[in-house]
C-alpha cells in the first residue's frame, strides 16, 4: 500500500470507520487496528515498556500493567496452532458453507503464544493442518479489507512440497 493510502486510512473519522466495518467490535481500544486494516497492515498491540505483544487489543499490558500500548504492525507470518472447519454459520458475504469453511488460529512469529484467528484462502480444505506455515494475505469481505492467511509450507513437508 502506498504512503498516501496509509495516511488516508489514518485520517478516517470514527463514523466512517464504523460504517466500513458494520457489526465489528470497533471501539476505542481497537480503532487503530481497523484503521490499519484499511491500509492492509495487520496491527497488534505491543507494550512500549516491556515489549510484550498482546491480542485482542486491550488498554493495558497484561504482563506489566502499563498503559503504554501501541498498535504495531506484524509481519503476518506464523504457524497454524488450531484449525476447525465450519459446516454452517451465519450468512457472511463471500463464504460458501457448501463445503467446510476453514478457520485457523495462527501463532504469529513475533512472540510465542501471540495468536490471531482468521481463515485460510486458496488451500485444499482437507490439507489445512496444525503446523502449517502461513503468510498474511488480504481479501475484501463485505466491502472491507479482511486479513487472511495462505499456506506457504504444509506441516511435515520439505521445501514446500505437500506431505
Amino acid at each position: 500500500m502506498t504512503e498516501t493510502a496509509t495516511a488516508a486510512a489514518g485520517q478516517v473519522s470514527d463514523e466512517e470507520l464504523l460504517a466500513r466495518f458494520p457489526g465489528q467490535p470497533v471501539d476505542h481500544d481497537s480503532a487503530a487496528h481497523y484503521r490499519g486494516r484499511l491500509a492492509h497492515r495487520l496491527l497488534i498491540n505491543r507494550c512500549g515498556d516491556c515489549g510484550t505483544w498482546h491480542q485482542p487489543p486491550r488498554p493495558v499490558c497484561p504482563a506489566c500493567w502499563s498503559s503504554n500500548v501501541v498498535a504495531t504492525e506484524v509481519a503476518g507470518t506464523g504457524t497454524v496452532h488450531l484449525a476447525i472447519f465450519l459446516h454452517q454459520g451465519p450468512p457472511a458475504p463471500g463464504v460458501d458453507y457448501a463445503t467446510p469453511h476453514p478457520v485457523v488460529t495462527v501463532d504469529l512469529d513475533e512472540q510465542p503464544g501471540l495468536r490471531f484467528t482468521s481463515t485460510v484462502v486458496d488451500a485444499d480444505r482437507e490439507r489445512v493442518r496444525v503446523g502449517d506455515r502461513v503468510a498474511l494475505e488480504w481479501i475484501d469481505r463485505g466491502g472491507a479489507p479482511l486479513p487472511v492467511f495462505r499456506v506457504v509450507e504444509a506441516a511435515g513437508s520439505a521445501g514446500g512440497e505437500s506431505a
